[in-house]
């Protein structure tokens, strides 16, 4: 039995965000993320260990080894990106909850001529079949069009890599494809299990888990990788402001606070995708559906640290995107913008810096008086004269409101209607812990 999930096209998502959607595999997403690291003056170093670290109040010292030998590392904070194993992680003797594994499984990476089954589309198909091992399989297109990840369940417990020479192998590749006496080269063999844990904590004093090694989850919905590169990006502006110091080290108490719940839900929506497409035999009654609407799961979660909440806010953790409420703590809404340029959306206006979105001069030179005073990146924007739009009702404010937006986009603080520099003072300092 066929079921497919990915296809060429994607849900139209114009209404939620100016960027269109996209496929990209890991390895091409590395060599863009490389390369630009690189244009940012980061160092990357491959083929190198971390051997051991400490930290105190001061910073980390780490001991890294390579071909050339050790050397150590003197830092003020550690990012513990190490994957789903985590010597970081078991070191600080961080544990780990949740579903625990779902499954194991054999993977190839293949190479042959499946034009006849999939055509040129980006594809994923789930299969279950009681010839296939384990009674269920997976065929998932790669960025090279003749080249296929195929993947078929196993029981560790009895069986191992060894188990599946070649001729088996070649004989469950041609059951998932379904083309008998297919033409293959296996380029790539290994073994994944897909499970469901998250660190009981993100953060330990100077170290901070993004990633697998702060959740793991099975891959049926696609969002494992988008999650960990997220944790990185809303770290990073984080890291950035305390280290230039603009703002306090209690700002990165939020990274967990803020992270984990959303590492929570989207690990047991994908277990549960797992659930309905690979293994209806472990479906228990009462288990809710997943979350199938990007509206929600991929726009709507929100930011309970670094944010000033409102009277009534009780913190929820999601939202329906398409009926924003600009409550802080909420995703920045996209809303078309008009310029003597052309179009642009509100969100090509964030991500640099903090940025109060206002219509009133009063709250824009308001903006720069705090800028000037905390020395914090601070930019105020002006929406109207030539530049328009109808924002106000999207971020829940009046015309001569302001609202203000953390470099993530997220929303950290507004003001409904008017006020004064001391107030987005007394709120930007709550956020960033000075």
């Amino acid at each position: 039995m066929f079921r497919e999930i990915l296809h060429d096209t994607f849900a139209p998502l114009d209404h939620l965000t100016p960027a269109g959607a996209a496929d990209a595999s890991q390895a091409s997403a590395e060599r863009i993320l490389t390369e630009r690291a690189r244009e940012l003056g980061a160092e990357i170093r491959f083929s190198t260990k971390l051997q051991s670290f400490e930290q105190d109040e001061n910073g980390v010292r780490a001991v890294l080894s390579d071909a050339t030998g050790t050397r150590a590392v003197h830092a003020d904070y550690l990012v513990a990106a190490d994957g789903h194993r985590s010597p970081i992680r078991e070191q600080l003797g961080i544990g780990t909850h949740g579903r625990g594994a779902l499954g194991h499984s054999i993977h190839w990476l293949v190479r042959a001529d499946l034009s006849a089954v999939v055509d040129d589309r980006q594809v994923m198909y789930y299969l279950q079949n009681p010839k296939l091992s384990g009674g269920t399989g997976v065929l998932a297109s790669t960025d090279h069009p003749d080249q296929f990840v195929v993947g078929v369940g196993h029981d560790p417990e009895r069986e191992d890599l060894a188990d599946f020479t070649e001729e088996r192998s070649l004989e469950q590749i041609r059951l998932v494809t379904g083309v008998p006496g297919l033409d293959v080269e296996i380029l790539m063999t290994d073994t994944t299990v897909a499970s469901m844990r998250v660190a009981d904590q993100f953060s330990s004093g100077r170290v901070h888990l993004v990633g697998d090694a702060a959740h793991t989850m099975p891959p049926q919905g696609g969002m494992g990788g988008n999650t960990a590169l997220m944790d990185g990006f809303y770290l990073a502006w984080k890291l950035a402001a305390v280290l230039r110091g603009e703002a306090g080290p209690g700002l990165l108490d939020s990274h967990d606070a803020e992270r984990r719940p959303v590492g929570e839900l989207i690990a047991e929506n994908q277990y549960r995708n797992a659930i309905v497409r690979n293994r209806p035999d472990l479906a228990r009654e009462g288990d809710a559906q997943p979350i199938e609407d990007p509206a929600v799961l991929l726009f709507g979660y929100r930011h309970n640290g670094a944010v000033v909440r409102e009277p009534g806010d009780e913190g929820e953790l999601l939202e329906d995107a398409t009926r924003p409420t600009g409550r802080p703590g909420s995703r920045a809404p996209h809303v078309r913008l008009s310029t003597p340029d052309g179009d642009l959306s509100t969100i090509d206006l964030f991500g640099r810096s903090f940025v109060l979105l206002t219509g009133s001069g009063a709250w824009a030179r308001a903006a720069d008086e705090v800028a000037a005073t905390l020395e914090v990146r601070l930019k105020p924007q002006l929406i109207g004269g030539e530049v328009t739009g109808a924002w106000t009702g999207p971020y829940g404010v009046d015309a001569d409101g302001a609202v203000l937006i953390r470099p993530d986009r997220f929303i950290a603080w507004r003001s409904q209607g008017p006020g004064t520099a001391a107030d987005l003072e007394k709120a930007l300092r709550a956020v960033l812990d000075r």
